[in-house]
């Protein structure tokens, strides 16, 4: 399993101490896939935030590549917030081996703790803004 000082540097746990992050652990699950494997696909649900511990994935909408993240940063973090179908398809370009969480472990996290869970989602909406403000500069260029 993941050590907590390792999770630290994900944006979803800034400001989290490593005993915080170690509750958190147990409710946490790893995923591993290979090169090409479709994690999300556009228009279907998903549950889980996804933080690459390993490799890399491209995201893409339609057939056309938006952008590509790999170990230190996590994606799903839309649709577990919003509750509706991906808006694009996340690929494995190489293995990749991720840690997850998903609604009902998020939930929980709520229930042991909630100055973590509060944490946590302030973190979420910081990322989420980073990356609407990060689109938004690419449409102005």
């Amino acid at each position: 399993m993941v050590e907590p000082s390792s999770l630290q540097k994900y944006s979803l746990f800034g400001g989290l101490e490593e005993e915080q992050i170690e509750k958190i652990i147990p409710l946490m699950a790893q995923e591993k896939f290979s090169p090409d494997d479709i994690i999300i696909a556009e228009g279907t649900p998903n549950d889980k935030i996804y933080f690459i511990v390993e490799g890399q994935v491209a995201v893409i909408r339609g057939n056309v590549e938006i952008t590509r993240f790999s170990e230190g940063e996590a994606f799903g973090e839309m649709e577990v917030l919003d509750v509706m179908s991906a808006v694009v398809s996340i690929k494995a370009l190489s293995p990749v081996t991720a840690m997850t969480i998903n609604n009902k472990a998020l939930r929980e996290v709520y229930k042991i703790d909630v100055k973590i869970f509060s944490l946590i989602i302030m973190n979420l909406a910081r990322e989420l803004s980073r990356r609407l403000r990060k689109m938004d500069e690419k449409i102005d260029a």
